[in-house]
């Protein structure tokens, strides 16, 4: 094996409303629901690729459990 053989997808970066758009395209598309746990979209995200997600979920505090619902609802707080 050589090193040229190493994929370098680690150093890709996912953002937050990137991994948004991408469950609501899932939704849109019937795959799955709102009502499913998070860890549900690794079933439709590459191994590889899922690591830096599953790292950028944590970073912003959703927990794999959490719906995906909870992930893609635009809630906008005012204060009153």
């Amino acid at each position: 094996m050589s090193v040229a053989t190493i994929s370098h997808n680690h150093y890709i970066n996912y953002s937050i409303d990137a991994i948004k758009d991408e469950a609501r395209h899932l939704i849109e598309k019937g795959t799955v629901s709102r009502q499913q746990p998070i860890y549900t979209l690794c079933e439709y995200i590459p191994a590889r690729e899922w690591v830096c997600i599953e790292y950028q979920l944590e970073r912003c505090e959703y927990l794999l459990r959490d719906s995906i619902g909870d992930l893609v609802a635009d809630e906008t707080w005012e204060n009153d």
